[in-house]
């Protein structure tokens, strides 16, 4: 009997997942062009740092140069974007402006168009912007604004999963927003998605970036609490470390308090004796 009912039981499991799939493609009401970018995370995977861009000045050098033993945030974005891209990049320097590290000194900043027709001028009257911005001291030898050909681009892009599409009708590009911190060694460790950048994560991504080099024994203990999720591109706590944590400091409290009891119970047995003599 159950013997006969599989065929039945097969084909009603093949409808429903034909019924799924097709609510899918409908809830997804993006236009075709824009299904096709987004990220794909690679996360502790290598960047192609022979790769050259020229920056602000006009002078052509390999990404291995931006890095300088320090962790990276990269951007990329295009300067004539009509905002998307001024977007991420207020969010980016909101972000560095609440942050206790300065660009320059514990990290690194690499903002890469992905429009190869853009030239140095943009990428220098950019920087002109964001300089008047961000004001911290060395700021301008620690954010870098480049652009480069075809071929170098298009590897950066899939080298950090980055995916994009000309609009020719509009002469505009669809693209994700985000950014990525990468080791010293040019490795991709973190992404954070959307536009604005919670300064707490950028400082742990950064802080483990460059394997607990920079930062505090207050970065440490929060990086014992939190933890990136490379789903949402965020840091969350870990319930059971703040349960433990916070065992740890009750424990800790009820010596000290024992302690001093202690200490006081024998300062009145002092007096006392003292009294009696």
């Amino acid at each position: 009997m159950a013997t006969g009912h599989r065929p039945l039981l097969s084909a009603f499991c093949l409808l429903l997942s034909a019924f799924c799939l097709l609510a899918a493609e409908r809830a997804d009401t993006r236009p075709p062009m824009l299904r096709t970018v987004g990220f794909d995370q690679k996360l502790n995977e290598q960047v192609p740092l022979e790769l050259v861009f020229r920056d602000e000045n006009g002078r052509s050098a390999a990404l291995r140069e931006y890095f300088d033993g320090r962790p990276v945030i990269l951007s990329l974005v295009y300067y004539d974007c009509p905002m998307l891209c001024s977007q991420v990049l207020n969010g980016l320097a909101s972000s560095l402006d609440v942050l206790p590290f300065n660009a320059g000194k514990e990290f690194n900043v690499i903002t890469v168009s992905f429009d190869p027709r853009e030239t140095t001028a943009l990428a220098a009257a950019k920087k002109k912007t964001y300089m008047r911005r961000y004001k911290r001291p060395g700021a301008a030898e620690g954010w870098h604004f480049l652009t480069g050909d075809p071929a170098s681009i298009t590897r950066l892009a899939q080298a950090v999963g980055f995916r994009y599409a000309y609009d020719a009708e509009k002469n505009q590009y669809a693209h994700a927003s985000g950014v990525m911190v990468l080791t010293p060694q040019g490795k991709l460790a973190r992404y954070f998605y959307g536009i604005e950048y919670a300064p707490r994560d950028v400082r742990l991504a950064l802080v483990e970036a460059s394997a607990n080099r920079i930062g505090s024994p207050v970065d440490q203990l929060l990086l014992y609490c939190y933890q990136y999720d490379p789903a949402t591109g965020k840091y969350g706590a870990i319930v059971m470390r703040f349960v433990r944590l916070g065992g740890v400091v009750t424990v800790a409290g009820l010596l000290s308090l024992m302690w001093l009891l202690r200490r006081r119970d024998a300062g009145r047995a002092g007096v006392k004796m003292g009294g009696t003599v």
